[in-house]
């Protein structure tokens, strides 16, 4: 069964993916006055103009080729071909090829597509239709490159696999010359400043640059890396050849002098996919698959190049993420490839990489990348606190297979001073036993290691000095499987394999409680702010601890591979665990449901929940990126009602590297258990409620008349007269007004009781209440009037006032009626109390009016006595509380 609408998280966006195995292309605005670097991205396009990146819309595979022209970006996967505009519209869509495109070139109008079939397509831009079709044999010639000569109209030319060349005109479909080639196939072709001038690089590291026009060879040069990846010439006036290598170093040949004029080794730790001279400037653009992309200038002696500007990622997949500080704006990210990165999700520019651990520093940076045999292997698991770090290390790091864990310095962006290993390893290094957890204390002072022979060891941060260890010899016999530290240094708890979790004093080392488990325990993880810990086991079981009682307060099961990883709510109130069943699961824990689950491609290996509760990011198996997923909690409606027992979760997309906006969907409207609640009036008949009207309509009503008496105004306003439309005046010289005449006669004060005669709609509803004892209509019409004329309702119930005692004695029943109900119950005390003040004289001379009132009197003792019972069992409770030493 699939629950309606949408999950707890959607989709949105991907972090710390820069750059793949596509080389990417250089394309000028015209307008802009600009050049743009258009990378491929997994299924995505991202434009940068050397400071800023455009993300475009993401295609429905991962992208395998890309060109560009100077409006439109073209873009394959499998036999389709795309065209973008404005960096992220598909504006035309070209489907013809049977087989996966492996070869673009723009061509004016036109844009040319070659399959691994070996079928060359020329399509019409703008019409998406075929315009010519060439078949190879594939035994022949295999095209594997493809380049439009300058100034060569209306043709293209061809290298293929088997190394020859062939030149050929579009527009009359013929080939014009076809060149013997150099017996090995060529892999790159790359136009020279100088008309008729081809750069041409083989598979076997030659770089041929040959003359078109006349056939000839003009220089040969050759790499002892592999085949030649890429070709770029420089045209800001130096005779430079830049060439690529599949090992990442990149050669840099003199053209005049015809010799290699200097070396960037490692310039990319992968194969260079693609590299481009920027045109008129020393500016040399590479990318590869090791995900990054980089800007090198030209600025220095000898002809080397250093790095201006980098988009970098991890070259391999991460292993554990985690966010740094609390504003939910780092996450610290270790991966396969050795290096410890933080990410930003505000902006990439606020990247950094804090680099690769190294035994010694110095003679790695002396070795090189690739020689380097001081490098420590990959990190497994790390912990990171804010506090101090701008005064000592902030970060710890254990090491695959490593005894030695590292600490790391985010201000500095680079490793730190100490190495933690115990003190009887100082000397020799151990091949068996390595670091298995490790946690920082709240306040950075403290680092607790945890071993694969059982050992939990402390250390200072500040100094990288040995604190002790927990246990006579090892704390566990088993090798440790995590470690935590609750907020206030008061307690350690250890996981061991042999299926004990332990509770140790942190300053005094004692051993506090220890608890057994029916399986071993895989990892535990500690919520500081609530004193909860979350325990996953090998038998895929979650358990949900108190460290205050030491007591299993939760048990969740449902996983069916093993959990890679756990993470709390900011709160508390959930956990989210991944698996190897390639599902992500929410856990309430105030109800112990599973409230929401989905599954993903691959399966999630960490998993963090930003400390705002605003995303939370992931890390997938084989993949570079990390994953951001929206908290629709806080800006949605979202069931957080339990899963049935029979819930299918649906398999969710991960999120491209663009933001996703989150559309309603029209299938996504809210069900039943979605609708919001309505509190009803009174949640039950035994509890006293009251009514939700203002206080100043009730709280003033027996002092009513000293209100008027103190706004009463000390004379009557008087009306002006009308003045008439021609003003009389005197008679002669000076002009003068003939002042008005005063008239003696005044209005009469007295109230003249005859419109009093006629009933109220009031009166006449607490008449029709005598005989059907509903009192409901007089008591909204109440409710919907302000004190004054409340007050004269009431007022006018006596018989001098036009009313009658049968009127009275229905008020009465009203009011009995709201204090059985227990609803109101401010208003029936207000209005009793404004009817007695009123009407005290004929209610004492009326026996049945008092009968009425002596039940109302047994009423409102009864409900009283109940009331002030309840209150000063609050008090007591609320006394004892302030004032006892608990």
């Amino acid at each position: 069964m699939a629950r309606e609408g949408a999950g707890l998280f959607a989709a949105f966006r991907v972090l710390g993916r820069f750059s793949g195995h596509v080389p990417h292309v250089l394309r000028y605005h015209g307008r802009h006055r600009e050049f743009y670097v258009a990378v491929a991205v997994g299924r995505s396009v991202h434009t940068y103009n050397v400071s800023t990146r455009r993300p475009g819309n993401t295609l429905p595979q991962d992208i395998v080729c890309l060109a560009a022209d100077r409006m439109l970006i073209f873009a394959s996967y499998d036999n389709i071909l795309h065209a973008f505009a404005r960096n992220k519209e598909v504006v035309h869509t070209y489907e013809g090829h049977k087989a996966r495109i492996h070869l673009l070139q723009p061509f004016g109008d036109h844009v040319i597509s070659v399959d691994v079939d070996n079928v060359l397509i020329v399509w019409n831009v703008q019409l998406e239709e075929e315009y010519l079709q060439i078949d190879f044999d594939k035994a022949t010639f295999a095209v594997s490159a493809l380049l439009h000569p300058s100034t060569y109209l209306n043709k293209i030319l061809l290298g293929s696999e088997q190394g020859t060349l062939q030149l050929w005109n579009i527009r009359s479909n013929k080939l014009l010359y076809s060149f013997p080639g150099w017996g090995l196939a060529v892999t790159t072709l790359e136009q020279a400043p100088a008309v008729d001038v081809v750069a041409v690089g083989l598979v076997s590291g030659h770089i041929i640059v040959h003359n078109i026009k006349y056939d000839e060879t003009l220089m040969k040069f050759q790499q002892d890396w592999g085949p030649i990846t890429a070709i770029s010439f420089r045209t800001d006036g130096h005779p430079v050849m830049a060439a690529g290598s599949p090992v990442g170093h990149i050669a840099l040949w003199d053209l005049e002098e015809k010799k290699l004029m200097c070396q960037m080794q490692d310039a990319h730790s992968t194969a260079i996919a693609g590299m481009t001279f920027l045109p008129g400037e020393p500016l040399l653009i590479t990318n590869g698959a090791d995900n990054a992309l980089r800007v090198w200038i030209f600025d220095g002696p000898g002809g080397t190049g250093r790095i201006l500007r980098s988009r970098i990622g991890h070259s391999a997949p991460p292993t554990k993420i985690r966010y740094h500080g609390q504003n939910g704006e780092q996450i610290l990210s270790a991966g396969q490839d050795g290096t410890l990165q933080s990410f930003s999700t505000i902006h990439e520019k606020f990247n950094k990489s804090l680099g690769r651990g190294s035994i010694n520093k110095k003679k790695s940076k002396k070795k090189g990348l690739k020689l380097d045999t001081m490098a420590l292997p990959p990190i497994t698991t790390f912990a990171s606190e804010v506090a101090h770090q701008s005064d000592w290390d902030g970060i710890v790091a254990c090491h695959q297979g490593y005894i030695t864990c590292t600490t790391w310095n985010y201000q500095k962006t680079s490793m730190g001073a100490h190495k933690l290993r115990p003190e009887e390893f100082s000397k020799h290094k151990p091949v068996d036993i390595y670091a298995t957890a490790v946690d920082i204390t709240s306040c950075g002072n403290f680092a607790v290691i945890g071993m694969s022979t059982g050992q939990v060891d402390v250390y200072n941060m500040q100094s990288g000095i040995h604190r002790g260890h927990y246990g006579k010899e090892t704390a566990h016999e088993g090798a440790i499987r995590g470690v935590a530290v609750d907020g206030l240094n008061q307690l350690v708890i250890t996981a061991g394999s042999e299926g004990l979790i332990k509770f140790w004093k942190f300053k005094m080392k004692d051993l506090v409680y220890s608890t057994e488990f029916s399986s071993s325990p895989s990892g535990i993880l500690l919520h500081r702010d609530s004193g909860i810990l979350g325990v996953a086991f090998d038998d895929f079981t979650i358990s949900v601890l108190d460290i205050e009682t030491r007591k299993i307060v939760r048990a969740f099961t449902g996983h069916h591979g093993r959990i890679n990883d756990m993470t709390f709510s900011p709160d508390g109130r959930w956990l989210i665990t991944s698996s190897m069943d390639c599902s992500i699961k929410t856990w309430d824990l105030p109800s112990g449901c599973l409230i929401d689950c989905f599954l993903v491609d691959s399966a999630a290996v960490s998993l963090a929940m930003s400390p705002t509760g605003d995303f939370l990011a992931s890390a997938h198996v084989d993949d570079l990126g990390i994953y951001l997923w929206s908290n629709r909690s806080l800006y949605s409606l979202v069931s957080l009602r339990p899963l049935p027992a029979d819930y299918e979760p649906s398999l969710v997309t991960l999120p491209s590297t663009c933001p996703i906006q989150d559309v309603d969907v029209p299938g996504d409207e809210p069900c039943d258990e979605m609708i919001e609640y309505v509190s009803p009036e009174q949640l039950g008949e035994q509890l006293v409620t009251l009514s939700m009207l203002p206080e100043s309509r009730w709280k003033n009503l027996i002092n009513l008349d000293i209100i008027k008496k103190k706004n009463k105004p000390r004379e009557p306003p008087k009306l002006p007269k009308s003045a008439p439309f021609f003003i009389p005046t005197l008679p002669g010289l000076i002009p003068q007004y003939i002042p008005p005449e005063e008239e003696n006669d005044k209005q009469s004060k007295v109230v003249n009781l005859g419109v009093l005669a006629q009933k109220s709609e009031f009166h006449i509803h607490l008449e029709e209440a005598l005989s059907t004892n509903e009192y409901k209509a007089p008591l909204d019409l109440l409710k919907s009037l302000g004190p004054s004329n409340i007050e004269v309702e009431l007022r006018g119930l006596a018989p001098e006032g036009g009313g009658s005692t049968e009127l009275m004695l229905s008020f009465l029943r009203m009011i009995g009626v709201m204090l059985n109900k227990k609803h109101n119950f401010e208003l029936a005390q207000a209005y009793l109390a404004l009817f007695l003040k009123l009407h005290l004289k004929i209610l004492s001379s009326e026996q049945k009016l008092l009968e009425e009132l002596s039940k109302l009197s047994m009423q409102l003792e009864e409900t009283w006595i109940h009331l002030r019972a309840l209150f000063n069992q609050s008090l007591c409770v609320l006394t004892y509380m302030k004032s006892a030493l608990l």
